[in-house]
This record gives C-alpha cells, sequence and structure tokens, in this order.
C-alpha cells in the first residue's frame, strides 16, 4: 500500500480544493469589502492599512492559488502560515472587546482561523518533506 506522504504525490486534491475554497472565500470577501477591512484595521491599530490589507487579501488569494495547484507549495504553506499568524491575533482580538456579540464573532473567527493555519503548517510539513525527498534522490 502506498503512503499518502510518499514522495511525490500530492495531498489529497479534494482535501486542497476544500481547503482552498474557504480561502477563496475570505479574498474575494476581502476584496469586495476592503474598506470596511481596512477600516477595523485602522481601529486595531494595524500600520498602514491602506496598504497592507490588499497586500494581506493579495497574498492570501495567490498563496491559496499555490496550494489548489501544488505549485510552489512551501511558499504558498508559509504565506498562509504568515497571513494567519499575523492577522488573527491582530484582528479578532476578542479578548479586548467588551460587547458580548462581537467578542463572541471574533472568538469564533480566531478559533477559525488557528484551524486553518494548522491546515497551512500541515501542508507546509507536508510540502517540505517532498523537497528533500526531491533533494535525497540520486541524479542520473
Amino acid at each position: 500500500m502506498t503512503h499518502s506522504n510518499a514522495p511525490g504525490r500530492k495531498p489529497s486534491f479534494l482535501g486542497r480544493l476544500l481547503y482552498s475554497g474557504v480561502l477563496a472565500y475570505m479574498a474575494i470577501d476581502g476584496f469586495r469589502h476592503n474598506d470596511h477591512r481596512v477600516d477595523v484595521a485602522r481601529q486595531k491599530d494595524v500600520p498602514l492599512p491602506d496598504l497592507l490589507v490588499p497586500a494581506a487579501t493579495g497574498m492570501l488569494l495567490v498563496a491559496n492559488i499555490g496550494i489548489l495547484c501544488w505549485r510552489y507549495p512551501r511558499a504558498a504553506a508559509g504565506a498562509l502560515a504568515v497571513f494567519f499568524l499575523t492577522t488573527t491575533p491582530a484582528i479578532h482580538d476578542f479578548w479586548n472587546i467588551d460587547d458580548d456579540a462581537d467578542r463572541q464573532a471574533n472568538k469564533t473567527n480566531f478559533l477559525k482561523n488557528g484551524a486553518l493555519l494548522g491546515g497551512a503548517l500541515l501542508l507546509l510539513a507536508d510540502a517540505s518533506r517532498d523537497a528533500a525527498d526531491e533533494h535525497d534522490q540520486p541524479t542520473d
């Protein structure tokens, strides 16, 4: 039986499609509501929100395509990890929110992003293992 993480074998297409569908929705929604997201980032004291919010959304979209197509997967998964590690605590800081409904919504988004970060780290490990295996292959 072939192990799913055998060298040169991509992670499940269905799994990548489901993961990428969520990320695509997040990126498209981010572009559609850019002005609101910039305002939120400004309220959270994110530096240069007019530049960083659309840049982060673009990084999310491009990295998502890399995961879906499994092209440059280490760079794509690494970019996703950076996205979630930086945006999640800055934007979904539920511990600083007094309103119960707003706090709960931000806690839910914080936890969702934590799960998506976990997925990015799994994909990063898989892509790194593939790269290491390719490096160890003898050349003719």
